[in-house]
C-alpha cells in the first residue's frame, strides 16, 4: 500500500491571500489533483479542516479504511491539510475522514472542491481531469458585444432534467444529446442566452438543484464535466450565452455536505440567527469569515474560467442582505448599527461583482432579489452593489396580477400596468416569467389568462408582446414559450405534443418573432436600461385599456411606435400623437393569423396628419386589433 507523500500546490503567498479571503482561484490548489512527482503519478489532495485532529482519505483505492492514507497538516496555522497519494488516478472514488478535535467528532465528507462526484444517491468524491480542446474562440473574442446593457438578452431558462426526456429509456437528456437538440430549439426560438437552473451537484431532485453539495462539479446526472464543457461549447458556437444560476445564499444539511464540516460550523455562520434558515432548513454561509469569502468568489470565477459560463444568475440576494428575512421579532439580532442589513453579506457581494467584472469585463451577474433594496445594479464605485442586471419582480407581479383579471374590470387597473414605469430605470431590470411562476399551484402562464380559448391565447399573446416591447432584458422559463398548459412538474417532460395544435404552435411562433424583432431593432434593446429610451405617448386611457408608447435607440431615426389594446374589442380609427411627420409603417401584430390571431391589421402605410393629439404636433389613426400589440417604425 503506497503511503502518502508530503507535497503541496500552495505559496506562502497563497496561504496568505486565503487567510485574507482574497484568493479566488482556490480551485487550482484545493481538491484532488492528478499530477506526476518524480515520474510518479498519482493525485495531490487538499482540504481545509481547522478543528480536524487528523483526516484521511478514504476511497476504492484502500477499501475506504480510515488512517491508511492520513493528510498532513501544514504548519501555518491556515487549517489546510494535504498529501500526495502516488498510483490513485482518474476515476478514483474517495472522501474525507474527519477526526474533529471538538468533542472527538468524526465526520465523513465530499470533497468541497472536487470537480467531479458520484451519481446521486451516492454521495462520494471523484478524481478527475476534465482536460477539453474548447472551439468557441470566436464567440469568446466577440461576447463582450452579446453581453453588454446595450445589446439583446433574451433568456431561455431551463431545467435540464425535465426540458425534454427519452420517454422509452425514461430518462432526461445527457449533455451531450442537449448539445444538439436544446441548441438547434435555442437557434431555431432565436433566443440570445440560454439559463439553466443549478447543474452543480446536489443530492435531492425535489430541491431543482438549489441546494448544493458539489460546488465545483456539474452533476453527474447528464454526464462527464467536460460533456457540461460541450454543451456549452456548441452554444457559443452558434452564438447563444449560457447564464448559470448560482446559490451562495444556503446549503443543506446532508451529512456529507458542508455543514459540521470538521466537527464544527466551517463554513455556516455558528449564530443560529445568521447561520440557519427556517424557510429552507438549510445553512446559510458565515460571509464574514475571510476563508468561506475565498471559498465562495472563487467558486464564481470557478464557473466562468474553466467552463466559459457568459454570466451567472445569483439566486436568493433579499435573503443574504438582511438579517429579518423571514424571521419574526426577536429571531435576530440588528447590525452594529442597529440595522437590519447583513453588513458582510454585502461587503461579499460587493467583493464579488468587483472580481467577476475586473477578470471577465464580458459577462453579467444578474440579482434575483425581490425587495426595494437600493443600487443593486450599480457600480461599487457609486455605493451600489455592482450587479449588471436585477429581475424586476415588482413587474412581473403587478403584470400578471393584471393579466388575471377579466378584460371588462382591467379599465379599473391600469395603473397596475403602467406602474412599473415609474421605477423602470432604477435598476438595470430584467423582465423575468420565471419557473418559480408556474408552481405551487400559480397554475402555467397560460393558466392564468382569463376568457374562453381564443382570448386565452390572445392575451397571452398580448402579455409576451407588452414584455418584449417594454424596457429592460427579457427571460421565459422552457414551456412558457409554447403555451404549456399545465404547471411545471420537475419529473415529467414539456408537453411537447401540444405543438400539434395551431394554437400552441402560434405561440412558438411569436416568441421566435419577438426574439427577432427584439435582437433586429435597435430601439428595443440599445437603451433599454436607459430613460432616454422610452417615452409615453398614453397611459392614461383607462376606458379603452390602451397604452402606446415610445421606443428609442440612440439614434433617432430607429424609434418605434407601440400600442397595446387590454381588451377583446378592435379599436378603429384610434387616434395617437406621434413626435414627427412622415408615414406609419406597420412591422408587427400580435394578432396575425399566423399566430392564432383573428388577422385585424392595419394597411402596410399609415399618413402621419399634422394634427395636434396626445400633446403632439403630428397624429394618426390607426386600427389596434382585439387583445394584441401593434408596433409601426415612421418613415419620414
Amino acid at each position: 500500500m503506497s503511503k502518502v507523500i508530503a507535497h503541496s500546490l500552495f505559496s506562502e503567498f497563497d496561504i496568505d491571500l486565503f487567510k485574507g479571503g482574497k484568493h479566488y482561484r482556490l480551485y487550482e490548489k484545493f481538491g484532488s489533483h492528478i499530477i506526476t512527482i518524480d515520474g510518479v503519478e498519482g493525485t495531490y489532495f487538499s482540504v481545509w479542516a481547522p478543528s480536524a485532529k487528523s483526516i484521511s482519505v478514504i476511497g476504492d483505492f484502500n477499501y475506504w479504511v480510515e488512517g491508511q492514507h492520513q493528510l498532513n497538516v501544514r504548519w501555518d496555522e491556515s487549517g489546510i491539510w494535504e498529501g500526495f497519494i502516488p498510483g490513485v488516478g482518474k476515476g478514483s472514488v474517495y472522501k474525507y475522514r474527519i477526526h474533529s478535535h471538538h468533542n472527538d467528532i468524526k465526520t465523513e465528507k465530499a470533497d468541497p472542491y472536487a470537480r467531479r462526484c458520484e451519481h446521486p444517491p451516492k454521495t462520494a468524491s471523484v478524481v478527475w481531469d476534465d482536460a477539453y480542446d474548447w472551439k468557441d474562440t470566436t464567440w469568446m473574442q466577440k461576447r463582450k458585444k452579446h453581453n453588454g446593457l446595450d445589446a439583446p438578452f433574451s433568456i431561455y431558462e431551463v431545467h435540464l432534467g425535465s426540458w425534454k426526456k427519452k420517454i422509452e429509456e425514461n430518462r432526461s437528456l445527457s449533455y451531450q444529446e442537449l448539445s444538439d437538440e436544446l441548441v438547434s430549439y435555442l437557434k431555431e426560438m432565436q433566443f440570445t442566452h440560454v439559463e439553466l437552473m443549478p447543474i452543480m451537484e446536489y443530492p435531492y431532485d425535489p430541491s431543482w438543484g438549489y441546494q448544493l453539495t458539489g460546488y465545483f462539479a456539474p452533476t453527474s446526472r447528464f454526464g462527464y464535466p467536460e460533456e457540461f464543457k460541450l454543451l456549452v461549447d456548441k452554444l457559443h458556437q452558434n452564438d447563444i450565452g449560457i447564464i448559470l444560476d448560482w446559490v451562495p445564499s444556503h446549503f443543506p444539511e446532508d451529512a456529507h455536505g458542508l455543514g459540521f464540516f470538521d466537527g464544527t460550523c466551517l463554513y455556516e455562520h455558528p449564530d443560529k440567527r445568521k447561520g440557519y434558515h427556517p424557510d429552507w432548513k438549510s445553512l446559510i454561509f458565515n460571509y464574514g469569515r475571510n476563508e468561506v469569502k475565498s471559498f465562495l468568489i472563487s467558486n464564481a470565477i470557478f464557473w466562468l474560467d474553466q467552463f466559459h459560463a457568459d454570466g451567472l444568475r445569483v439566486d436568493a440576494v433579499a435573503s443574504m442582505l438582511f438579517l429579518d428575512y423571514s424571521r419574526d421579532e426577536g429571531e435576530w439580532e440588528p447590525n452594529m448599527y442597529g440595522g437590519r442589513e447583513n453588513l458582510e453579506a454585502i461587503d461579499f457581494m460587493k467583493e464579488l461583482n468587483e472580481e467577476v467584472y475586473k477578470s471577465f469585463p464580458d459577462v453579467q451577474t444578474i440579482a434575483e432579489e425581490s425587495t426595494s433594496f437600493p443600487m443593486v445594479s450599480k457600480p461599487t464605485y457609486l455605493g451600489g452593489l455592482g450587479f449588471g442586471m436585477k429581475w424586476m419582480m415588482g413587474w412581473m407581479h403587478d403584470t400578471l396580477q393584471y393579466f388575471a383579471k377579466e378584460p371588462v374590470y382591467r379599465k379599473h387597473h391600469q395603473n397596475d400596468l403602467t406602474f412599473s414605469m415609474t421605477y423602470a430605470f432604477t435598476e438595470n431590470f430584467m423582465l423575468p416569467l420565471s419557473h418559480d411562476e408556474v408552481v405551487y399551484g400559480k397554475k402555467s402562464i397560460l393558466g392564468r389568462m382569463p376568457g374562453d380559448e381564443w382570448q386565452q391565447f390572445a392575451n397571452l399573446r398580448l402579455l409576451y408582446s407588452y414584455m418584449f416591447t417594454h424596457p429592460g432584458a427579457n427571460l421565459l422559463f422552457m414551456g412558457s414559450e409554447f403555451g404549456q398548459r399545465e404547471e411545471w412538474n420537475f419529473q415529467q417532460s414539456l408537453d411537447w405534443h401540444l405543438l400539434q395544435n395551431n394554437y400552441h404552435e402560434g405561440i412558438k411562433t411569436i416568441v421566435t418573432d419577438l426574439n427577432i424583432l427584439y435582437k433586429n431593432y435597435p430601439a428595443l434593446h440599445e437603451q433599454q436600461f436607459s430613460a432616454s429610451g422610452f417615452e409615453w405617448i398614453s397611459y392614461d386611457d383607462q376606458e379603452n385599456s390602451v397604452v402606446a408608447y415610445i421606443r428609442k435607440g440612440y439614434r433617432e431615426e430607429n424609434a418605434l411606435v407601440v400600442v397595446c389594446n387590454f381588451t377583446p374589442i378592435p379599436r378603429t380609427k384610434y387616434r395617437i400623437g406621434l413626435p414627427s411627420a412622415g408615414k406609419l409603417i406597420q412591422i408587427f401584430n400580435s394578432d396575425a393569423n399566423k399566430y392564432g390571431g383573428s388577422g385585424v391589421s392595419n394597411t402596410e402605410e399609415i399618413s402621419i396628419d399634422q394634427k395636434n393629439w396626445h400633446s403632439r404636433e403630428y397624429s394618426s389613426e390607426i386600427i389596434i386589433p382585439p387583445l394584441a400589440t401593434v408596433v409601426f417604425r415612421i418613415v419620414k
